[in-house]
C-alpha cells in the first residue's frame, strides 16, 4: 500500500494530468491511495493529515527540503521493506510547510532536492519517483541502471 497525502488543489492542469497518469500507473503495481487536503492553517491541515493516517499501520514519510535525499533505487528498497509493516505514506505540506505534529508522527523526513518546489511540482516529482521505484522492483526496464 502506498498512500500520498498532499495539501492543495492542483491549479496547473498539465501537472494534474501528469500526476493522475502516474497515480494510475502505480496502481498496476500496488494499492495506491491519494488524499488531497484543503488549504487551511498549518495546524488544521495537520489534523486532517493525522485523520487520514488514523488506521495506517505502515511507515510515514514527511516530505521536506531538510530531509534526507534518497536515490531511486533506495526508495524502491524502502517501499519493498515497508510492505512488511503495512506500506508507505508520504506527506507533502503546503507552502508553509508541515506542522510539528506531522514531523513527530513521521518515521523519517525525505527530501526530493535541497531546492524548494511548489506543492504541485513536488507532487508530480514524487508521483514519478514512486512509479519509478515500483518499476525498479518489477524490473520493467523503465529505470535504466
Amino acid at each position: 500500500m502506498i498512500k500520498l497525502i498532499a495539501v492543495g488543489k492542483m491549479k496547473n492542469k498539465a501537472l494534474a494530468e501528469l500526476c493522475n497518469d502516474y497515480f494510475s500507473r502505480i496502481k498496476h503495481f500496488d494499492n495506491f491511495e491519494f488524499v488531497e487536503i484543503k488549504d487551511s492553517t498549518i495546524e488544521t491541515e495537520a489534523d486532517k493529515m493525522l485523520d487520514a493516517l488514523k488506521n495506517f499501520k505502515g511507515k510515514v514519510y514527511a516530505m521536506s527540503e531538510e530531509g534526507k535525499m534518497q536515490t531511486s533505487v533506495a526508495l524502491s528498497k524502502m517501499l519493498e521493506n515497508d510492505l512488511l509493516s503495512g506500506g508507505s505514506a508520504f506527506i507533502i505540506g503546503s507552502a508553509y510547510g508541515l506542522s510539528d505534529k506531522i514531523r513527530q508522527r513521521a518515521n523519517a523526513t525525505i527530501s526530493l532536492s535541497p531546492m524548494t518546489f511548489t506543492h504541485e511540482f513536488a507532487r508530480a516529482i514524487l508521483a514519478e519517483q514512486l512509479y519509478r521505484a515500483k518499476t525498479i522492483t518489477a524490473k520493467t526496464g523503465y529505470h535504466h541502471v
